[in-house]
């Protein structure tokens, strides 16, 4: 598989990301440029956190103009495989290519932690291979990361089969004291519902490699690995 990680102005999570997919999994990776208008051939195309355009406006509102994300969203609406963390799913959401919204964390600060997430669907690239019981340890780092949309949008979501991730405690618990920004029903992550654009807050690519003590976000990476072919 080929992936491509598109970087915006104010990417910082975008190398982090080469890394991973290079060093670690041992994948082809196109470095895609905010101005581009061709995806390269890829298969996979991954939007990095970070603070796009400084985050100016709204998180993502100007990234979703980049010339780049034309292509992106032709890709996603073909089938082709899309991906953004954090900052790549504020993009995604602004880019209506994901339901709902992330708005600011209900305590109004920026949260940079470990948290717990806990696989919801089973039936999407990125969670077939987790383990529906396990408490996966992913840092988050993000101001505006409280997602929510509006009640018959959340029904929709979890009754598709479309909610990847809550956020739970270390034993797999979901309730609001492992909660960490407000999130409606804890979620943290989500797909369309062709289960081909994935997004969420977490970041993954910063539990892959063995030095940071941490590969539980590695297994996501391989479950796409598995599953999205």
């Amino acid at each position: 598989m080929k992936f491509g990680v598109v970087t915006f102005p104010g990417s910082n999570c975008d190398e982090d990301m080469v890394y991973v997919l290079e060093s670690i999994l041992d994948q082809k990776v196109e470095r895609l440029w905010h101005k581009d208008t061709d995806l390269k051939g890829v298969d996979f195309v991954i939007l990095p956190g970070g603070f796009s355009y400084g985050d100016y406006l709204r998180s993502g509102a100007i990234a979703k103009l980049s010339p780049i994300m034309g292509e992106v969203i032709k890709h996603a609406n073909n089938g082709g495989y899309v991906m953004g963390i954090c900052n790549g799913f504020q993009i995604l959401t602004e880019s209506g290519l994901l339901e709902g919204a992330l708005l600011h964390n209900d305590n109004q600060k920026f949260i940079c932690k470990n948290i717990h997430l806990k696989r919801v669907s089973g039936d999407t690239g990125i969670t077939k291979n987790l383990n529906a019981t396990k408490a996966y340890k992913i840092p988050i780092a993000h101001g505006e990361g409280r997602f929510f949309a509006s009640e018959a949008t959340i029904d929709r979501l979890e009754a598709n089969g479309q909610v990847l991730f809550q956020y739970c405690d270390e034993n797999g618990v979901v309730n609001s004291e492992s909660n960490p920004n407000g999130s409606v029903n804890n979620i943290a992550g989500i797909c369309n519902e062709g289960k081909n654009v994935f997004g969420m807050m977490p970041h993954p690519e910063r539990a892959a490699d063995e030095e940071l003590a941490n590969t539980d976000g590695k297994e996501m990476f391989l479950s796409i690995l598995a599953h999205c072919k």
